[in-house]
């Protein structure tokens, strides 16, 4: 902002100005908190002296997080749970969603509303245990990928996004030159499409990376399971400890424990964090393209 626009700015201006500031400090100071935290003794915390910078630097939390053997192969197991995941589920949802967007659909209404029902009706745990058993997916790489990546959500989404978005002009045309439906798809549909693809690929990935349920549920191999489930794991396997503890060790044991866990959120987080902001503007545009009412 140059000197002369600084002159032209008025009361209300200024006003909405240092309420945005409010705001944005009143999101980034927890999350620059929880930062510092993992870096900082809890003693410190709990009286209070710390701010804006660890009063005095300690590493223990990541040292003892990153002992555990298993916490590289977890990790690996998120990324490639998170990058497959969500290659699947945009490669199931965004065509569903198309094909939903397309007025000369054979049965659409009835399609939407088989789609609707398990929207509002889950079937249970128990029963998608033994779904998930009778596939033979238990303990298995593609239980974590395949069979949750549909989302009705997701799907409705891309309809309404493809229905606002894309000009039926603009099918006409392609008809004219001899473009079929699944050409018009991928030659047309898709490249038009970013904003609603890093939307619902950004959901999908953000979900895929803090699951922790669906492993617990049905994943046995330590190999296989996320950094989620090894996170919890470590921190109640503390909490367990702590319990038999007495006196110093008590004490030291519940440094670490409380060290552990900032250090866990920083970790388990950061990823995900550095990701948003390089598909934050197509994550704006498509959420507010896709809520359009048809």
């Amino acid at each position: 902002m140059s000197i002369k626009d600084t002159k032209k700015l008025t009361p209300t201006d200024l006003l909405f100005y240092i309420i945005s500031i409010l705001i944005i400090i009143i999101i980034a100071y927890p999350l620059w908190f929880v930062i510092i935290a993992s870096f900082s003794n809890p003693v410190d915390i709990t009286n209070g002296e710390v701010w804006f910078l660890p009063k005095k630097w300690d590493f223990g939390g990541y040292r003892e997080l990153f002992k555990q053997k298993q916490i590289w192969t977890s990790y690996l197991n998120t990324i490639i749970y998170t990058l497959v995941g969500t290659f699947i589920a945009l490669a199931v949802n965004i065509p569903a969603g198309y094909a939903m967007s397309r007025k000369d659909l054979v049965g659409r209404k009835w399609i939407n509303i088989f789609y609707l029902i398990p929207m509002f009706v889950s079937g249970g745990l128990i029963p998608t245990y033994f779904i998930v058993k009778g596939f033979g997916l238990l303990d298995s790489f593609w239980v974590m990928v395949l069979p949750f990546s549909v989302s009705t959500y997701n799907i409705i989404v891309a309809k309404t996004f493809f229905r606002s978005s894309l000009p039926e002009s603009l099918w006409d045309a392609a008809q004219i030159d001899g473009c079929g439906t699944i050409r018009y798809f991928f030659q047309f549909a898709l490249p038009l499409s970013k904003s609603v693809l890093a939307v619902i690929g950004l959901w999908t990935a953000v979900g895929l990376w803090n699951s922790w349920f669906n492993a617990l549920i049905y994943l046995n191999k330590e190999t296989l399971q996320p950094l989620q489930l090894l996170l919890r794991r470590i921190l109640i396997s503390n909490l367990s400890l702590l319990g038999a503890a007495t006196g110093s060790m008590a004490q030291e044991l519940r440094r670490l424990s409380d060290m552990m866990k900032y250090a866990a959120i920083v970790i388990s987080t950061l990823p995900i964090m550095c990701l948003y902001p390089f598909l934050q503007k197509y994550f704006n545009k498509g959420v507010m393209i896709g809520a359009i009412k048809e």
